[in-house]
């Protein structure tokens, strides 16, 4: 995340004081261990799929003496489901992983979210391309108009308020009703 997004971040999740929050995309786990020193009392359930980040994760969290309370899960998020569930449910889902499967990720993992909890989804105005959509390729046009198509349904979701904020890459909060 871009440092004025994940301290945006870290500003809503310390105002909502969540037990336990489902991060889809753990990366190198930057976030994740930002989220663990700003949250003392916060449990952290990390998913990743790509195994080189993942082991660089499990690295940098045992360094920070956080293993304790950042359980890491690899493999596809898609595919975790049911793991993941077993550590819900959860007062906020931060969703940061495969662009073009924001939908599929909010849809799969909302329903072990609590009653008046919050989904955080980064990169949701993607280095600007989503406003203006005039991206080189090929490929990055059909991510961008996914990115789009996302961001388009979840304002038009009724079971959710939400706010996109032009901060960072973009982030969507949603609250649930």
């Amino acid at each position: 995340m871009e440092p004025a997004g994940i301290e945006t971040m870290l500003q809503l999740l310390r105002i909502q004081r969540p037990e336990a929050i489902l991060e889809v995309g753990t990366a190198i786990g930057y976030s994740a261990l930002r989220m663990a020193l700003a949250l003392p009392e916060t449990k952290i359930i990390t998913l990743e799929r790509d195994e080189e980040r993942f082991n660089l994760a499990v690295d940098y969290i045992k360094r920070a003496g956080m293993q304790g309370r950042i359980i890491q899960i690899s493999g596809d998020a898609l595919e975790l489901e049911e793991e993941a569930a077993g550590h819900g449910p959860f007062d906020t889902i931060f969703i940061d992983a495969a662009k073009g499967q924001y939908k599929r990720f909010f849809e799969l993992y909302s329903r072990y979210l609590k009653p008046g909890g919050m989904i955080i989804t980064d990169n949701i105005l993607f280095r600007g391309l989503v406003y203006n959509q005039e991206a080189d390729s090929r490929r990055l046009r059909s991510l961008v108009k996914k990115i789009d198509e996302f961001n388009r349904w979840l304002a038009a979701n009724q079971e959710y308020d939400t706010v996109i904020l032009p901060i960072g890459d973009g982030i969507a909060v949603s609250k649930k009703r």
